[in-house]
């Protein structure tokens, strides 16, 4: 593929690689899933470990040097690596700064990759003797509206399901709707966890895991994976005869501002979700209109629902006429999350970012199988870590 004048000064993705995500307990170790992805990756981009300059690890449940661990596995080359933890969006925050790297001219080639091991279920800190990073946040929540006790993922993204319920008159079936579309999805994604069809009425029936609105079909749940992309420069992609490119043609991450403390759909990165995209955007030279396909952070369909207009995919309060209208899926404007996404392909924190990487670049260099999306020439991934960090990349062809 030929670099363009346009992507002569991008960073590009040459090689990208993952794991199929697993259920908890039915997983290999952390470093093994890691070197795993990272050898796809390698593969991919028909390079050797030798040629990668620096490698951002992401991850969030482990120990210090765990990126170190997991690419030893690789190989031993005395490289940088940087180990980076951003909750959610830690996959994408070691993506944006390998991004960073070879954009800057210091590096030619960066590897970013992420990993996890969860456990069945987190509905406890695991650190309860220093302050909690989302504690402001639950304590705002708390000022802005009646919302029940629970977990705190829980409480946050169950009560802004509540709240836009409420703003905008919406039928609280549009996230069971959300959910039906997503495993529909995954039903053409071999590296999803689930791949059986679902009903409104399936999702409406399974256990409220926040009351009043959300189930527990309306939630992603806890997995165990990883995924790697390797980043280059436009120098580097010609001197080693480097095909199948993608070019990162915008990116942006944030964190919250004051803003954050406006409504339980900012208290869920809503504004940051905004800036970002707005952001990126601007960089690629690009709008919403145009975007193909695009990977979005569905931690909850509550979240995906709210995110629709976070993105500028529609209005306030039109997600419901995009939903009804099928503009979320295959034949509308967009197709939205067709790996399935978090809620059914699965969600190992510091690796989702990359894994949405990886599913774009498949559909750009049209390599996504049955769930290929047709024509697909723009892209945009959104992930999403509270407390807090939004990363929006939009990719293109190179």
């Amino acid at each position: 593929m030929t670099i363009t004048t346009a992507a002569a000064n991008k960073a590009l993705i040459a090689g990208v690689g993952m794991v199929k995500f697993m259920k908890p307990g039915t997983h290999e170790p952390y470093d093994i899933m890691a070197s795993n992805a990272i050898k796809s990756a390698l593969a991919d981009a028909g390079i050797d470990h030798g040629d990668i300059q620096q490698a951002f690890a992401g991850y969030v449940y482990g120990e210090s040097t765990c990126g170190q661990r997991s690419l030893y596995r690789v190989g031993m080359s005395g490289i940088p690596v940087f180990n980076v933890s951003n909750n959610c969006s830690s996959g994408s925050s070691a993506l944006f700064l390998a991004r960073q790297a070879v954009e800057s001219g210091a590096i030619d080639c960066a590897l970013a990759f992420g990993f996890e091991e969860m456990r069945p279920a987190v509905t406890t800190d695991l650190w309860d003797d220093r302050p909690n990073p989302l504690g402001h946040f639950c304590d705002r929540l708390s000022e802005l509206m009646h919302a029940p006790d629970g977990p705190m993922a829980l409480r946050l993204f169950g009560a802004a399901g509540t709240y836009y319920v409420d703003t905008y008159g919406a039928d609280p079936q549009i996230f069971a709707k959300v959910s039906v579309k997503s495993r529909r999805h995954a039903l053409n994604n071999p590296y999803a966890i689930f791949q059986k069809p679902l009903t409104v009425e399936d999702v409406m029936a399974a256990p409220v895991v926040y009351p009043p609105h959300l189930t527990r079909l309306m939630a992603c749940p806890p997995t165990c994976g990883a995924a790697a992309a390797i980043v280059v420069s436009a120098k580097f992609a010609r001197a080693h005869g480097l095909t199948n490119l993608v070019e990162i043609a915008g990116q942006a991450m944030v964190t919250d501002t004051d803003a954050a403390y406006n409504t339980p759909l900012d208290l869920i990165g809503a504004d940051m979700t905004r800036r970002a995209a707005s952001q990126a955007f601007e960089t690629a030279a690009v709008g919403p209109e145009d975007v193909d396909v695009i990977e979005l952070h569905d931690c909850f369909t509550t979240n995906e629902v709210v995110t629709y207009e976070g993105l500028g995919l529609c209005g306030p309060g039109e997600a419901s006429r995009l939903i009804e209208d099928g503009d979320n899926t295959y034949g509308g404007k967009f197709v939205v999350n067709p790996s399935g996404g978090l809620m059914s392909k699965g969600h190992p924190l510091g690796a989702t970012g990359l894994a949405q990487c990886t599913e774009l670049v498949w559909h750009l260099r049209g390599q996504a199988g049955t769930r290929q999306v047709d024509g697909a020439r723009i892209a945009l991934q959104h992930n999403l870590g509270l407390g807090g960090a939004a990363v929006v990349t939009i990719y293109k062809n190179a």
